[in-house]
């Protein structure tokens, strides 16, 4: 009998959010009556083809038992890391007992709490028979610019091939686990899990997000989420 391919989802919130400025982490800043990490959890929780929610959690947080959400039962905690692809790591550790190695992770940020169903949908439908996995994404419409450290514009680069990247992420357990292992040990920062999947050789897929799953970055970004929520 052949095992049933899971969905698992890992959601780092260990982060400060220094950059909003703000008196909290900016996952427990507040939108419509809900935080935003609460916004973001939602996305997932109410799926029946996720497996379980892994969140992972700063050691010095305070926030996170004071949510209701955080006695759900479909909802794992983990220990988070001072980098985005530690508490990652720690998340898949957690896993190594109950996923299988051909079971899907996706990895989504904390601060993106408009990602809507379908795009959740497209990602699970396109990557389904894909050995690796693959990122939401949009392709560049503007003009892009490479500037030098005074904030000159040394050149202008070629649009065509790039996109922004968005999340989820999503790839093959033991793949993700092994690429982000080879990370620590080699001591390389990366920025996202596509990061570290690309320096181990492979190639993901880029699928087509949607231009309201914005990251929460600065203070600006919270009126476009009040909107799209």
């Amino acid at each position: 009998m052949i095992n049933k391919v899971r969905y698992w989802v890992i959601i780092p919130a260990a982060g400060v959010g220094a950059r909003m400025g703000t008196d909290k982490p900016k996952q427990y800043i507040t939108i419509k009556n809900k935080t935003i990490l609460e916004h973001t959890l939602g996305c997932f929780l109410q799926r029946e083809d996720i497996e379980a929610v892994i969140v992972a959690i700063a050691k010095e947080d305070s926030y996170w038992s004071e949510l209701d959400v955080s006695n759900n039962k479909k909802i794992i905690k983990a220990a988070g890391g001072k980098e985005r692809f530690e508490s990652v790591l720690n998340s898949l550790k957690v896993l190594i007992d109950k996923a299988d190695e051909n079971d899907w992770v996706l990895v989504h940020d904390a601060a993106r709490p408009c990602l809507n169903q379908m795009a959740i949908d497209r990602l699970l439908n396109e990557l389904s028979q894909h050995e690796v996995g693959g990122i939401l994404g949009l392709p560049c419409r503007d003009t892009m610019k490479r500037a030098n450290v005074s904030g000159e514009i040394e050149s202008t680069v070629e649009r065509e091939q790039l996109w922004n990247a968005q999340t989820p992420q999503m790839f093959r357990f033991r793949k993700l686990l092994s690429a982000l292992e080879k990370v620590v040990e080699n001591k390389v920062m990366v920025t996202d899990e596509a990061m570290a999947m690309e320096l181990a050789g492979y190639k993901p897929l880029l699928i087509k997000g949607h231009p309201e799953n914005i990251k929460i970055t600065h203070k600006d970004d919270l009126q476009y989420a009040e909107m799209y929520l």
